[in-house]
């Protein structure tokens, strides 16, 4: 029974990087940015990069320096508004995908520092909007941004109304042992999505959330 599960668990994740679509679709967006979360390089975004580029969408992985916040979630945001800048141009319009502590660096992009005038859909994975306890466990000031009731997220929510009537979704699993509590994922401005996947990085190799995206990013064909 229990390689059985394993053998699932596995070959689920490989099929992540198959398209949901037997043959390209038209993209919705042309160009999609991608935000990863702490500790990371943007490489768990490889099969949702694949998917989305069959659609010939243009796919851009900025890397958040340094990745474990010490500088905080607002010099992250910074960065990451000059790198989106470089690779896209100021005037461009794109869709953002991001996981975990991404997607707080986004929303601060997005809310703080005029992103909110070219993005038209923000997906986040896993990211913690109201905070996370386990953000007590590391000394940085990113993760201390990142407990529950900091200065940082009260500025975002009371900044919420910038993202004007952007398409907004947060997928989320119930199991996730890094957001807790596991409802901090839950956002009132965002189409919820619950999934049960067994870990918090697992999120992005889950097929039913990989498939959503792809979908919402595509125009399928009757």
């Amino acid at each position: 029974m229990i390689t059985a599960r394993f053998f699932q668990l596995f070959t689920g994740i490989f099929a992540t990087a198959v398209s949901c679509h037997p043959q390209p679709q038209q993209p919705r967006h042309e160009k999609v940015v991608m935000v990863h979360g702490i500790f990371e390089d943007g490489k768990a975004f490889d099969s949702l990069k694949r998917r989305l580029e069959t659609h010939g969408i243009q796919c851009f992985v900025p890397k958040l320096t340094p990745a474990d916040g010490r500088g905080g979630l607002d010099k992250l945001a910074e960065g990451l508004k000059d790198q989106i800048d470089k690779e896209f141009g100021e005037d461009e319009k794109f869709a953002l995908v991001a996981f975990s502590m991404g997607g707080l660096v986004s929303r601060y992009y997005l809310q703080k520092l005029g992103g909110a005038e070219h993005c038209e859909e923000f997906i986040t994975v896993s990211t913690p909007h109201h905070g996370t306890k386990t953000a007590y466990s590391y000394p940085t000031k990113g993760v201390f941004q990142m407990r529950p009731g900091s200065d940082f997220l009260r500025d975002l929510e009371e900044t919420e109304a910038t993202l004007g009537e952007m398409p907004i979704v947060s997928h989320r699993t119930p199991m996730d042992l890094i957001i807790l509590p596991t409802s901090s994922s839950v956002w009132s401005r965002a189409e919820n999505h619950s999934h049960n996947v067994v870990l918090h990085p697992l999120m992005l190799h889950s097929k039913p959330v990989l498939d959503d995206i792809e979908r919402r990013f595509t125009i399928q064909s009757e």
